[in-house]
């Protein structure tokens, strides 16, 4: 179930999936330097100031040196996908991943890095759902086609789905069409129904957590080119414009807001 936010929220919250320099180190720090690239692979609990500030003191363990080469941008989404990488990896211990038709359910951020990632992994065929035209637009060129789910009944049963949903009608339908697995990303808010019909082939699959492998997974990703993070943020906007970015992303005008606090 999703967690409870306590308000007010402690100074730089919610702020996360965030990339930069390293500026300082504590004296006990040995596998990270000065000057060195990161990315927060981790977030911070909520007690404890976020990320929505120009400097932000992080434990060492919570994050993971990045190539030098790769801006902030393309390195800043990697805390998601390392959430996403966590059902990779499970899915890669299971020898689940060993068919050619995989689907997505919802195509927000995380359906598009579990796009890239199931393609990375040699689907041939990466479907993607969701109820929201513009969002399977978006993702078309990810994907080698894109429904409605209300509107793909009769489609035929692919390998297995990965949701990034969470909600009881999409599990649901997920479970309908896929024919070895099902694994579950999105935040599950109500009970499933594992029902008979399901009974034969079909693993539901709940969900890891976070591990410093999974991080280590999506980075290799994007540093042969298997998955694109900068793609996942529309806009980029200096910090003192934050209402402006939460605006468009309630009105869903935009995918990630990338901020930028030096600006």
């Amino acid at each position: 179930m999703g967690g409870e936010f306590q308000f007010p929220l402690t100074p730089g919250k919610p702020g996360h999936e965030a990339s930069g320099e390293i500026y300082a180190i504590g004296s006990d720090v040995t596998d990270l330097a000065v000057g060195d690239r990161a990315a927060a692979w981790r977030d911070q609990p909520m007690h404890v100031p976020g990320c929505y500030a120009q400097y932000v003191a992080l434990p060492a363990n919570n994050v993971i040196r990045v190539p030098k080469v790769l801006s902030a941008v393309e390195t800043a989404p990697l805390e998601l996908a390392m959430c996403v990488g966590a059902t990779l990896v499970k899915l890669r211990a299971m020898n689940l991943l060993q068919g050619e038709r995989y689907g997505v359910m919802g195509l927000g951020p995380a359906g598009l890095v579990a796009a890239q990632m199931l393609r990375a992994e040699g689907g041939s065929e990466i479907i993607g759902f969701d109820l929201s035209p513009d969002r399977r637009a978006f993702a078309a060129p990810l994907l080698d086609a894109s429904y409605d789910p209300r509107e793909a009944s009769e489609l035929d049963k692919l390998d297995g789905i990965i949701d990034c949903v969470g909600a009881k009608n999409s599990v649901e339908w997920a479970m309908d069409h896929a024919q070895y697995f099902v694994a579950l990303f999105g935040v599950q808010r109500q009970d499933y129904t594992f029902a008979p019909r399901h009974y034969s082939n079909l693993s539901l699959i709940g969900y890891p957590g976070h591990s410093l492998q999974a991080a280590q997974y999506a980075l290799e990703s994007v540093e042969r080119g298997a998955l694109n993070l900068k793609v996942l943020s529309t806009h980029h906007l200096p910090l003192e414009r934050y209402n402006e970015g939460i605006d468009l992303l309630e009105k869903q005008q935009a995918v990630k807001i990338c901020f930028h606090p030096w600006e």
